[in-house]
């Protein structure tokens, strides 16, 4: 990996904190700002270079199309896979049908939600969640919380990017399941920190690499290409210790042959820069 520590010790690094200096790359979009605190407080030298934008489909017919099943009662069950997606959802309806709409297609029928954020979104709309996705709330925790369930007619709410693996798992139980997308993630509109990134990382610049959602990746290797360097950038990612936030964003970084060094116990943000702080050195020189 080059030299494990920064040349220069960071704005308030402190030798008795777990990352002791260690360079680390975290390309976290909405909480840029939370996540270089987070890791400035473990001693880390921080760059956060955000790498997506969640860029809103105002007109679509296939929302359309799933607007008017929607309240043909054509769906048994709504699986709800984002916070976001889901007031993106209600905000599309409300502006075209009525401030309750979605809320009252909703409560009648089954709702599943992927984790807390969908959860919170759902309170904010006076609905209750049939079933919940227990941790590490992936796809595969939903899939089977609702094993055994009646349900057929499912519409799947996507977060960003598609979703086969899920739609193919319920369409193999027999249902009829609608992928419903009311976002796409878009690179941010300064690209600029995300391609100095691409640009440190085939130079050999950080220890540690920090990935909170799957998009990230993919963000990052196709600025690196069209930068020339992504070979070189893929190969100084593989010369860090890479934290994952949970089994989604692990199973994106090896579709670039990137295996995560760890896995937080729990998905949150701040586990992640904590225990990744906690093993960075441990994990150094186990490669050494």
């Amino acid at each position: 990996m080059g030299q494990t520590l920064s040349s220069a010790s960071p704005p308030g690094y402190n030798s008795l904190v777990p990352f002791q200096g260690l360079r680390v790359l975290a390309l976290e979009s909405r909480r840029a700002v939370e996540m270089a605190e987070l890791i400035r407080r473990q001693g880390g030298d921080p760059f956060v270079a955000p790498s997506m934008r969640e860029a809103a489909l105002e007109e679509s017919p296939e929302l359309d199309r799933f607007a008017e099943r929607l309240f043909n009662g054509d769906f048994d069950m709504t699986m709800l896979l984002t916070g976001v997606g889901t007031r993106q959802l209600n905000r599309w309806l409300a502006a075209r049908y009525s401030e309750s709409a979605f809320a009252d297609a909703l409560r009648r029928m089954a709702v599943a939600a992927r984790g807390p954020k969908p959860v919170a979104a759902l309170r904010e709309l006076g609905v209750t969640p049939t079933v919940v996705a227990p941790e590490p709330n992936t796809w595969r925790e939903l899939l089977a919380v609702t094993e055994g369930r009646p349900e057929r007619r499912i519409a799947v709410q996507e977060y960003g990017r598609e979703n086969p693996e899920l739609l193919g798992a319920l369409r193999a139980r027999g249902a009829e399941a609608t992928a419903v997308r009311v976002y796409r993630y878009a690179l941010p509109e300064d690209t600029g920190p995300l391609r100095e990134a691409a640009r440190r990382l085939a130079a050999g610049e950080f220890d540690v690499a920090l990935f909170t959602t799957a998009v990230q990746i993919g963000h990052l290797a196709r600025v690196a290409e069209e930068l020339g360097c992504a070979k070189a950038m893929l190969a100084g990612l593989r010369r860090t210790v890479i934290g994952s936030i949970g089994p989604t964003t692990s199973e994106a970084l090896e579709e670039f042959e990137l295996r995560a060094a760890l896995e937080p116990s729990h998905p949150r943000m701040g586990l992640l820069v904590l225990e990744t702080a906690d093993r960075a050195h441990e994990l150094i020189r186990a490669r050494q």
